[in-house]
This record gives C-alpha cells, sequence and structure tokens, in this order.
C-alpha cells in the first residue's frame, strides 16, 4: 500500500491553538505512514510527543533556521529519548529542514533516517547522535553549558526525554549538573505517558513525583497537560522568561500526556511503545487522524 506525503511546511511563526492543532495532526499523520512504511519502529512516544514538538518548533519557541541548520547561535534541540525519532523526523520535514518525501526511507539501510538519530548520517536539524537512554540529555546538558558559561551566548538548548527515562541514573547526574552551574538556558522537557516497554512506570521503577524530584534538583518546574497547546505555549514562555531573567535556573516541563494519542486503538497502551502499525491498522489510525 502506498502512503503519500504532502509537500506541506509550515513557518515557524506564533500560531493559535488551532493552527497548531493542524500541525500537530501533520505531523502525526507523517508518523503513522513513515512506521507502516518502515515495518519498524516505536509508535507510543512519537504519537504522544507530537503536540510537544508541534509548539516547540512551529510557535517561535526555539530559534533555528531550517535553510541554515548550523546557524551560529541557534537554539539546540536534543531528542534525548532517541526511539522516538519518528516524532522528530516528521516535525523537521515539515519545518523544511530536508524535503518531506525523504520520510518514507525511514530505518532503511543507509538512510539518514536511522532508528535513532544519527550524527554521522548528516540530517539537518540533527545536533547529536542519541538514543541510550540519559545520554542524550547528559550532552544537552554539556551543550548549555558550553553556551553559556564558555561562548557566552544567548543560545538555549531543549532537550526530551520519556518519563521511562528517569530511571536512568546519568539523567540524575545531568540535573544535578544544570542546577549547580546555573543553566537558565537550558529546558529539559519530560515526556510523561506514565507507559514504557513492559507496562507501566508504577510497576516496573516507581519515578514519581516527578515534580517534586526536578524541584528538589533545583529547578524551576513547569507542570502541564502536553496535549493543550496553550498550557505547552505558557510553558516554554516561562522557559524564555526565565532565561532572558538569568534567573540561575534551569526549566523542567512536565508535560502529561497519553501513549498513542489520537489513534483508538494505540491511546494509553503501553504495548505500543516499540511496535509499528500493519497496513491496515494504518489505514485506521489515518482515518482516526483525518
Amino acid at each position: 500500500m502506498n502512503f503519500d506525503f504532502t509537500t506541506t511546511t509550515f513557518d515557524n511563526r506564533r500560531h493559535s491553538a488551532d493552527e497548531l492543532a493542524v500541525i500537530a495532526k501533520e505531523i502525526r499523520q507523517d508518523i503513522i505512514k513513515m512506521l507502516a512504511i518502515a515495518k519498524s519502529g516505536h509508535s507510543g512516544g512519537p504519537l504522544s510527543s507530537a503536540d510537544i514538538f508541534a509548539v516547540l518548533y512551529f510557535n517561535g519557541c526555539m530559534n533555528y533556521d531550517s535553510q541554515n541548520p548550523a546557524m551560529p547561535g541557534r537554539d539546540r534541540f536534543i531528542l534525548s529519548a532517541g526511539h522516538m525519532c519518528p516524532v522528530q523526523y516528521a516535525a523537521l520535514a515539515n519545518a523544511g529542514f530536508f524535503p518531506k518525501e525523504e520520510l518514507a526511507t525511514l530505518r532503511q539501510y543507509n538512510t539518514r533516517l536511522q532508528g535513532h538519530p544519527a550524527r554521522d548520517m548528516g540530517l539537518p536539524g540533527i545536533e547529536t547522535s542519541s538514543g541510550s537512554l540519559g545520554q542524550g540529555i547528559s550532552v544537552a546538558v554539556g551543550m548549555a553549558m558550553s553556551d553559556k558559561l564558555l561562548d557566552k551566548n544567548n543560545a538555549c538548548v531543549f532537550a526530551l526525554t520519556g518519563d521511562g527515562e528517569l530511571q536512568e541514573g546519568s539523567v540524575w547526574e545531568a540535573a544535578m549538573a544544570a542546577s549547580n552551574f546555573g543553566l537558565d538556558n537550558f529546558c529539559w522537557i519530560i515526556d510523561n505517558n506514565d507507559c514504557q516497554i513492559d507496562g507501566r512506570l508504577r510497576d516496573v521503577m516507581n519515578v514519581y513525583p516527578i515534580v517534586d524530584k526536578c524541584v528538589s534538583f533545583g529547578f524551576d518546574v513547569v507542570e502541564c497537560n502536553g496535549h493543550n497547546f496553550d498550557e505547552l505555549a505558557a510553558a516554554f514562555d516561562a522557559f524564555k522568561k526565565n532565561h532572558a531573567g538569568n534567573s540561575g535556573k534551569p526549566t523542567a516541563i512536565i508535560a502529561n500526556t497519553k501513549m498513542g494519542r489520537g489513534v483508538s486503538f494505540m491511546e494509553d497502551s503501553y504495548k505500543w511503545h516499540g511496535m509499528p502499525p500493519n497496513s491496515e491498522q494504518a489505514v485506521q489510525a489515518l482515518k482516526d487522524l483525518a
């Protein structure tokens, strides 16, 4: 079955909630098509975080130029939960970093769209290789340290982890460093869908209460509905205000989401953490997302 990708791209101006909903829907449709073509990859996390990516990339939150990805002084985004890369690839393509038709090459041999973000593949918009859980946020904190303490520029660094990733000790080492070095240019986004590959977080290794943990590590914390565009925009605005005011504190945005958001048979089911839809399921998913 053929799944075609539209040629639509979106700009990075401030958008209304209704406009962001259209962008997020496009991202989710692209995710389903990519996974169905690849017959491999993760469905649940990319769908749960699509609204976060819509606001991050298409609401003036990040300073970037898709036609000049290596622009000096740009803001950078690191997907620490690298297995969720279909959502990042879809966001980058919709922002014009590369042609959307390339999304059809996900996980194919020698593609630039590997199963985890790979810096060495030369895909525009990928700032570092990631996927070993806990590694990406550590790299992101290092970038933020370089920007604030060495280069002394005004750039920001954003990193997204899954909630299950909080079970990695290196995540908290990175959080401790971000606070210790006063990295108010660092924004940690936690996709809190309460699902990981083996079940609910509380049943595998309980990481709650996440808010209290982040506060105790010295972060300014904003908890929000990760599917509400106004709340997400306000959360990123709070981070930008902290940074502009030289608050000396990093920001953690805890976005409460549903795994598989928008697809009836996937939503809030950890069984879809690492499983792609087959062709028939993809057709149904695209109907749900129409």
